[in-house]
């Protein structure tokens, strides 16, 4: 039997410092073709639930994805996203090990995140808002605060109480409720929620990077359309946010002019003007991972 690690252990595996370096080279593997990652298969599920089964393979290992998303869970005190991510050997076949799967969604996504605002500015960021109080904003806190630890951290939820509670529960990465709502000294905004209609309006400004994460849908846009049409707009994976990002589809963006976060990992300098950037993720990030995991599973930090 292969050895499973729960949600605890999993975040272990995965330090951010090494994730980030690990994802981009997934990303530059994965643009260049020598990661096979095919489109996720979606399967509905009762009461609105949907399995999402995302394979990915490469020379040195193989992965797959298997994780259910069910918001009728949150009224039953459940979690939303279940699952797992198993690592194969890529020659044989073997199983390696198991991960919880919706912490290497957490991690990994964030780490994206952080890859995003490194190459998108041409500074560190001072002050970054998050918009969502859920799981994925729980864990983009905690990669922000590791990754920049003098950061001003806000976070804007549906109620001032609800920032509050976030903020008290994490209190380590010093985030504070968006209280006077000035968007004009913000560097950075993340959008976090599972909305289908826009959370976040502003207009585009020429300094302000725009990351949106929570949504993953055709249907569902969390950022407006005015500001994705004014920025120049990023992908991490082009082929998926083609058929996933509400936000650009909705929005009636032109692919044509869409760039993919692997074009900035080779060309960093042909980004102008404000700029949107959509995750919509991918197994070969998820892949990624597992490669982390596996050099800290064998006791050699990479």
């Amino acid at each position: 039997m292969i050895q499973r690690f729960d949600a605890p252990s999993t975040e272990k595996l995965l330090p951010f410092d090494l994730l980030v370096g690990e994802l981009e080279r997934a990303v530059a593997e994965y643009t260049a073709g020598t990661i096979t990652s095919p489109e996720r298969l979606v399967t509905p599920l009762a009461a609105g639930g949907i399995m999402l089964s995302m394979p990915a393979s490469a020379q040195d290992i193989a992965i797959h994805k298997l994780v259910s998303v069910c918001p009728s869970n949150f009224s039953c005190n459940l979690p939303t996203i279940n699952g797992e991510v198993v690592a194969y050997d890529a020659v044989t076949g073997i199983s390696l090990f198991a991960l919880d799967g919706p912490t290497v969604t957490g991690r990994r996504t964030a780490a994206v995140t952080l890859s995003a605002i490194n190459r998108l500015r041409k500074a560190p960021p001072k002050t970054i808002a998050i918009i969502g109080t859920g799981k994925q904003a729980s864990t983009h806190a905690h990669a922000l605060s590791s990754y920049y630890p003098d950061l001003d951290l806000v976070v804007a939820g549906i109620s001032q109480h609800e920032e509050e509670q976030f903020c008290a529960r994490h209190s380590s990465c010093s985030a504070k409720p968006f209280v006077d709502g000035d968007w004009s000294r913000i560097d950075v905004v993340i959008t976090l929620t599972t909305s289908k209609t826009p959370v976040y309006v502003q207009a585009a400004v020429q300094d302000r990077l725009i990351v949106g994460v929570g949504t993953f849908t055709p249907d569902a846009a969390e950022v407006g359309r005015q500001t994705v049409l004014a920025s120049t707009i990023v992908v991490d994976d082009p082929a998926g946010a083609r058929h996933e990002a509400g936000d650009l589809i909705l929005a009636g963006a032109d692919w044509s002019a869409v760039i993919s976060l692997g074009d900035v990992l080779k060309s960093p300098a042909n980004i102008a003007g404000p700029v949107f950037f959509k995750s919509v993720g991918c197994a070969a990030w998820d892949l990624a991972a597992c490669r982390i995991a596996r050099a800290m599973i064998a006791g050699d930090r990479i």
